[in-house]
Formats: structure tokens, C-alpha cells, sequence
């Protein structure tokens, strides 16, 4: 074992001269990830411009302004009166998220039980603010055919007909029995630096298996490696040492990130103990990344490129780029086959409750993948160090 510790030591000062590893390392994730922040800054709160044009000045309209103007409803949107021309260029312009007309004679056509209708002005620019203003008036048309039908349906079961008006004054203090309450099942909302900042130092670690398989293959054309061959050293001592390194390496940039990022940029991973954990697994993980790099590739050339595929197609298969809850199903069950992608899971999970077995299926996927990966490499290990 120390004649492991001595060849990791030795990769290490080597690693920390090269300051293209300093930047991949510590320097870049930092930087990326304030970024992305930034870029996505605001995005946790969804909030939009609805203008109103209220054709109708009637009862039924008023109620509709009533409701856009409840509480709820105001953390959503602001709700500002327009005319036609001024809300379609104001939409077109993108200073509205979406424009919602009130024909003429909508109350009166609504209570004499005529089709209505209400017209959304909308932007292929503001596809979201289009289907919320959307969903608001298929809403309250839902409201008033409902307000309608028990109306109608009073009238049939034998109420007087002068009592019309009343009947139509008591529906319209009705509500659907049925209502949609969203709840969050974690305590804390997720916001974007608390993704990106695990992302972009997942990501940038994972470079770290390049670096670990060409200084192998450097030393190997450098004949460093038949002098430690030839010496009382074992192919895995030898595999030990360079694991050890790239171990220690990602570790360090973990942990660097996750400070860093909380104290700048209010970065949530989680509780420290747990957050540790998939921090030191995910690091396990990239040494065993970096052993089968080496087991598989016969030469320098090779070892960089193979390094780079699975660097990318993790990566991206991970969800280190885009959130993975946004992609397809078939995306979401491919980032469970990576270490990455459980990772991130994890950080996320730990950011938004402080449930402490949160962590636990995370860290034993990654485990496991990590074992398969390793197991694979140790068993090509002598052959490779050999060669």
C-alpha cells in the first residue's frame, strides 16, 4: 500500500503543475456554473404581463376582472386593461405575455344561455404565458357553464321563472366542488445554481479520467513503467497509485465546488455529511472510469479519445446540461445507468428535503456501477501494465 501512496503522491504534484488541470479542476466548474446561474436566474418564478380588453362592461365580464385580480391569481400575473390594436402590439412586442378580449355583449349573450366565447391573444415567442392565459378562460368558460347548467337545471325542477335573475345572482357565487391544489413534495424549491453547480462540478471531474489515463500512457512511452515493472512492483500496486490520485484529485475539486459555490453563490447540496458521501462515491466512480480507460485503450491517442466519449456521453445522458425532469422518459431511465446521473439525483434531492435517506439510493447505485466498472478493469490489469 505505500508503494501506492508513493505513486499517487508523485501523480499529484504532477497534476498540480499542469494548470490546465488546476483550471478543469477548480477554476472552470466555478465559472460555468455562475454563469448558467445567471443565465437562468428568475426562471424558479413564473410571472407574466395579461392584458384585458373588456368589450362587454357587463356583469359577467366584471366578474371575470374580479377573479384575475384575487390574490392567487396576482402572484402570477399582472392584470392591466388595454384596447385590441394597443394589446396585439404589445404581445407582438413581447411586452405582454398574452391579451385576453372580452367580446360586446358577452354577459347578456352568457345569460340568455347563447354560445360565448373569449378570445387569447398569444405569442409563439411566450408559449408559456399563451397556455396560462388559456387555461385562465377555459376556466372561467368551464365557471359559467357550470353557473348555467344550475340555473337551467332550478328552472326545470319547477322554480318560477321570475325568480330568473335571483337564480343567476346565487350561480355566480358558486365554485366547482372539484378544485386542483398543487403541493410540493420537498421542503425547499430547487433553483437553478443549486442544479448547475453539482452539474458543472460533476462534469468538469469527470476530465479527470483523461488526465489519469494519458499520464499512464506517457509514462509507458517514457519507459517509467518498465522501471517500476521491473522493480518489485505489482501491475495492481501500480493501478492502486494512479487510482489513488485521480481519487484524491476528484475529491478535492468536489468539495472545492461545493463550498465555494454555497458561500458565492448560494448553492444548496445538502446536508454536508450526506452531500460528502455522493461526493466521495461519485469520486470512486471516476477512478473506476479512469482504470477501464486504461484496461481498454492500447495507446495514448486512444485513451484521449475513448476519455472524451465517455466524458461527453455521460455528461449528456446524465443531465449535466439540462435538467433532467425536462427530457423525454426515455432520457430520464438512460441517466440512471450512469454514476452521474444518480449523482445528480441525489444533490437534488438532498437541496429540496432534508430527508437524510435521500442520499442512500443514490450512493449505492453509484457504488454499484462503480464495482462493475472496476471489476472489469482489474481484471484486464495485469495484461495492460505489461503490454
Amino acid at each position: 500500500m505505500s508503494l501506492a501512496w508513493t505513486i499517487a503522491r508523485k501523480d499529484l504534484r504532477q497534476r498540480l503543475r499542469d494548470r490546465s488541470a488546476i483550471v478543469l479542476g477548480f477554476v472552470a466548474p466555478l465559472v460555468i456554473a455562475g454563469l448558467m446561474s445567471f443565465a437562468f436566474q428568475g426562471t424558479e418564478h413564473f410571472h407574466f404581463n395579461l392584458l384585458v380588453v373588456d368589450q362587454d362592461h357587463g356583469p359577467v365580464g366584471a366578474a371575470l376582472m374580479r377573479g384575475l385580480s384575487a390574490a392567487p391569481i396576482r402572484d402570477v400575473l399582472t392584470v392591466r386593461s388595454s384596447t385590441t390594436d394597443a394589446a396585439a402590439a404589445a404581445v407582438h412586442a413581447r411586452h405582454a405575455g398574452a391579451a385576453l378580449v372580452i367580446p360586446p355583449n358577452f354577459s347578456r349573450e352568457a345569460e340568455n344561455g347563447d354560445s360565448v366565447s373569449l378570445r387569447v391573444l398569444t405569442s409563439v415567442d411566450q408559449e408559456l404565458d399563451g397556455q396560462v392565459a388559456q387555461s385562465i378562460a377555459s376556466s372561467f368558460a368551464a365557471q359559467i357553464n357550470a353557473d348555467r347548467l344550475s340555473v337551467e337545471t332550478a328552472l326545470h325542477s319547477g322554480a318560477p321563472a321570475a325568480t330568473t335573475g335571483t337564480l343567476v345572482a346565487k350561480a355566480e357565487q358558486l365554485r366547482l366542488p372539484e378544485q386542483v391544489a398543487t403541493e410540493s413534495i420537498g421542503k425547499h424549491p430547487l433553483t437553478a445554481i443549486s442544479y448547475y453547480a453539482p452539474g458543472m462540478a460533476i462534469f468538469f471531474v469527470l476530465f479527470a479520467v483523461g488526465f489519469g489515463s494519458r499520464s499512464f500512457f506517457t509514462e509507458r512511452r517514457e519507459g517509467t513503467l518498465d522501471r517500476m515493472t521491473a522493480a518489485p512492483i505489482s501491475p495492481i500496486a501500480i493501478l492502486a497509485g494512479k487510482a489513488l490520485s485521480v481519487f484524491v484529485f476528484a475529491t478535492l475539486s468536489l468539495a472545492t465546488m461545493a463550498v465555494v459555490s454555497s458561500a458565492v453563490f448560494g448553492a444548496s447540496w445538502g446536508p454536508t455529511p450526506e452531500a460528502a458521501l455522493i461526493c466521495i462515491a461519485m469520486a470512486l466512480s471516476v477512478v473506476s472510469l479512469t482504470a477501464l480507460v486504461i484496461t481498454l485503450a492500447h495507446t495514448e491517442r486512444q485513451a484521449e479519445s475513448m476519455a472524451s466519449i465517455f466524458v461527453f456521453g455521460l455528461a449528456l445522458l446524465g443531465g449535466n446540461f439540462v435538467f433532467v425532469s425536462a427530457a423525454p422518459p426515455v432520457m430520464r431511465r438512460l441517466a440512471l445507468l450512469t454514476p452521474n446521473g444518480w449523482a445528480l439525483r441525489g444533490f437534488t434531492d438532498l437541496a429540496t428535503s432534508s430527508g437524510a435517506g435521500a442520499a442512500i439510493e443514490p450512493i449505492v447505485a453509484i457504488l454499484g456501477i462503480t464495482l462493475v466498472l472496476g471489476a472489469v478493469a482489474a481484471s484486464l490489469a495485469r495484461r495492460t501494465v505489461v503490454q
